[in-house]
């Protein structure tokens, strides 16, 4: 989940991948394989050269992506549970959230 993370702040910070990509001297794709989580374990001299241009520290990406993959309340793994029992794959999933992610920024404009 460390991608989402870096992809989030990529974004408050108004930076296009290409940007970032070249502010922290890596290719954009082998930064869309990490945002994307294709990349699951970049190495931490990676992760240090896209911290800089964010403005975090390698300690906070790695502490705010793992705590983000704990917290799901019971309320939310019931929904989950349902939805999957219902036949709802993981990539429906990220269908739907893309597509609220996408809703939710034509929104603020």
């Amino acid at each position: 989940m460390i991608g989402l993370y870096i992809k989030e702040l990529r974004e408050k910070r108004g930076f296009s991948l290409s940007k970032l990509a070249l502010k922290a001297g890596i290719s954009k794709s082998y930064l869309s394989y990490i945002e994307r989580d294709m990349q699951k374990n970049p190495s931490l001299q990676v992760l240090s050269k896209i911290a800089r241009p964010l403005g975090v520290s390698v300690e906070q990406l790695l502490q705010e992506s793992t705590q983000r993959e704990i917290k799901l309340d019971r309320e939310w793994q019931l929904l989950v549970q349902k939805a999957i029992h219902a036949g709802m794959r993981k990539e429906d999933f990220l269908e739907y959230y893309e597509f609220i992610r996408f809703k939710n920024r034509h929104k603020k404009r």
